[in-house]
């Protein structure tokens, strides 16, 4: 009878031990600092947020970062629970459910403080030269009107490199996602660069972007469900807008120390 007990106990024990474990998600991500970023705290603000939405739903999060071809093709494989974030395209709706909306981008134009500028429409900008990314869309609607050729776009492959324009006064605006930017005239540019920088706060293009949970997997409505309710929560209690104030105040940029140890792992 003894062994009996203690085998009663021992296997209660390890249901009990297992229940306490919380389902870890794996969710692919790509690089997109500030929002995901390994050289920033959390993650990024966005990784930070989908960390903490979860965790309150009772999971362990843990991101891996992929080229962005790759996170979606993989968790469209079902060898991820989620992939972050993205922009809805009718075409994505074969293989993932979309959350809620996560994340509202807004695009707006930089430029010099020194250069007065105002814009209420497209046309407003003719005659312009204005920097670019490559291959990068900036909505139909400012696509539509690069096409017609009132303006002259140069692109080239990073923020900093248009920023470095910028200041050379060799582009009057560059188009950029407004937190996106400061990020790199933050981690790339001094404090007197940044100072002569600005942004004009009308948004040329305004992006939600969401978490995409693979149809593959059987759990990925009830999933999506409890990520949506979490974060309505989160929206309602004020919650989810000071993530984005500490983002704001610079409170996701790593210290000297930190980056040292981080690339150090």
């Amino acid at each position: 009878m003894r062994w009996k007990s203690l085998l009663t106990i021992c296997c209660l024990s390890w249901c009990i031990s297992t229940q306490a474990q919380p389902r870890e998600l794996q969710i692919s991500v790509g690089d997109w600092p500030p929002y995901l970023s390994t050289d920033q705290r959390h993650n990024g603000v966005m990784a930070h947020i989908i960390s903490d939405l979860f965790t309150e739903e009772g999971y362990k999060v843990n991101f891996r970062f992929l080229p962005w071809p790759r996170a979606y093709s993989d968790a469209a494989a079902g060898k991820f629970d989620a992939t972050g974030v993205w922009m809805h395209k009718r075409e994505r709706e074969t293989d993932f459910l979309f959350s809620a909306p996560l994340l509202d981008e807004q695009f707006v134009f930089f430029h010099l403080k020194s250069v007065p500028f105002d814009w209420q429409q497209f046309d407003d900008l003719t005659g312009m030269t204005l920097g670019g990314g490559l291959e990068y869309s900036y909505g139909p609607g400012f696509d539509a009107f690069l096409a017609r050729g009132k303006v002259r776009m140069e692109r080239v492959s990073s923020d900093q490199q248009n920023f470095e324009k910028l200041l050379k006064e060799r582009i009057v605006l560059y188009p950029q996602e407004v937190n996106v930017g400061y990020a790199a005239l933050r981690s790339q540019f001094t404090p007197a660069e940044r100072a002569r920088i600005t942004h004009h706060p009308k948004p040329l293009l305004v992006n939600q972007s969401y978490l995409m949970l693979p149809k593959r997997l059987a759990d990925s409505e009830a999933l999506m469900q409890r990520f949506n309710q979490r974060l309505q929560a989160f929206r309602d209690s004020g919650r989810y807008d000071r993530y984005f104030h500490d983002l704001q105040a610079g409170k996701y940029m790593l210290t000297e120390e930190e980056a040292t140890q981080a690339s150090a792992e």
